[in-house]
């Protein structure tokens, strides 16, 4: 009956009852709503993962190269966390329960706007993963694209099966009006086919491409204004997107197809609209399904924030080699990047700087098209070892999740 009334009022609306709705939920873990991708941390799983964004390194891939490094075995890529993360929230008691129930914001259009990473160990082959999410942040804004919106901050925290904590993703999204966004989107995307000389230059650049590997990159070596080499992903095809999903897995909407999501729609109806057929689809389906994107207001498909995330990765770890850890990464997704387009990753080094035992290096990076548009630029922290000294992996800011909760909650409240 609520959804009902929704639907016939305020659904697809912002309010300020929204908006006060979602701050009552700051700091209260979330229960997960599907399954994990993977349970545990496998050569095939971490396999599929990175070939579907195109890395085969035997870091990842290869467990008898991986177990002569200084891991000592297979681990996997920094964003392989997306497939991970069993629930850790505690079972909810019925105020929380209500106080949860439902989105505030059902009917907006949600765009993925920034994505923080701290990475504190890695996950190893064997490994376990659990995940407790939590919103830290809502902020009212306005926007030329898509009006009034809400951006939205939610904490992910895993800890291995160990119960050590991996790391943190701290994503934010920008909830708009989808009537407002159709109405006001000027954006206008000119396509055309590519030239056989074009498709050459991107095959040279993937056939240029190195990986540091087995070979340290010394701290000591690294010089302020650096380039790294860079790195191509496309032309982005509908191909690449299944690929993708292959080793990603689905995220929003729940694994299955047929009976299984028949159930999970009963459920969450709202996770499948309809397509011109009647037909009820995935919301995802804009990522592979043109039309979908155009009704949305967006010319065509595109692809998800996660795998620019997981390029710039891929960016940094083949840069600084084994022996160095990915610490923090940051990035802002300001463009689409659509079927079609061809993504340049690049990044320069800013700084470098010594402190409590760390060396650290400072490097901006960014996403880049065809057309010269920066779609994702943002900025990292390697760490790399001395010709003295091996790298220490940092310490996160508290020993257990409901102490990084804390630590969160009043970061993000000094941040805004």
């Amino acid at each position: 009956m609520a959804a009902t009334e929704g639907r016939s009022g305020t659904y697809g609306v912002l309010t300020d009852e929204a908006i006060e709705r979602s701050r009552r939920r700051l700091g209260i873990p979330q229960p997960q709503r599907n399954p994990p991708h993977n349970y545990e941390v496998t050569w095939d799983a971490v396999r599929h993962f990175a070939y579907g964004y195109g890395d085969d390194n035997p870091l990842y891939c290869d467990p008898e190269y991986a177990a002569k490094t200084r891991w000592g075995s297979l681990i996997a890529p920094p964003t392989f966390l997306y497939t991970m993360g069993e629930d850790a929230a505690p079972k909810p008691d019925s105020e929380t329960k209500a106080l949860l129930k439902g989105d505030p914001f059902a009917g907006l259009g949600s765009y993925q706007a920034v994505m923080e990473f701290e990475w504190w160990r890695p996950l190893m082959l064997g490994d376990r993963c659990k995940v407790l999410q939590t919103q830290v942040g809502v902020q009212p804004k306005s926007s030329k694209f898509g009006g009034r919106t809400v951006h939205v901050t939610h904490d992910f925290l895993y800890m291995n099966g160990r119960g050590q904590l991996h790391a943190v993703r701290r994503g934010t999204w920008i909830n708009a009006e989808r009537h407002t966004s159709k109405k006001r989107a000027k954006e206008k995307l000119e396509q055309r086919p590519y030239t056989p000389e074009e498709i050459a230059e991107i095959d040279a650049a993937y056939a240029a491409e190195t990986r540091r590997g087995s070979e340290p990159r010394y701290f000591e070596d690294v010089q302020i204004g650096e380039e790294l080499p860079s790195k191509v992903k496309g032309p982005l095809t509908t191909t690449d997107i299944i690929v993708w999903h292959l080793g990603w897995g689905m995220q929003l909407t729940p694994p299955g197809v047929f009976k299984i999501a028949a159930r999970v729609r009963r459920k969450a109806p709202g996770l499948y609209p309809p397509n011109k057929l009647n037909i009820p689809d995935t919301v995802q389906r804009l990522h592979w399904e043109p039309e979908r994107a155009r009704e949305l207001g967006i010319p065509t498909s595109y692809d998800y924030g996660g795998m620019r995330e997981t390029w710039l990765c891929h960016l940094l770890t083949d840069w600084m080699g084994d022996d160095g850890w990915l610490w923090k990464l940051r990035c802002e997704h300001r463009k689409f990047n659509y079927i079609g387009d061809t993504t340049w990753v690049r990044g320069t080094v800013v700084d470098k700087v010594q402190a409590e035992g760390r060396n650290e290096v400072h490097i901006e990076v960014r996403c880049e098209n065809q057309r010269g548009e920066v779609t994702t630029p943002g900025t990292a922290v390697v760490l790399l070892p001395t010709r003295t000294a091996p790298v220490t992996l940092p310490q996160p800011p508290a020993p257990t999740l409901e102490g990084m909760i804390e630590h969160e909650l009043r970061r993000f409240s000094v941040s805004s």
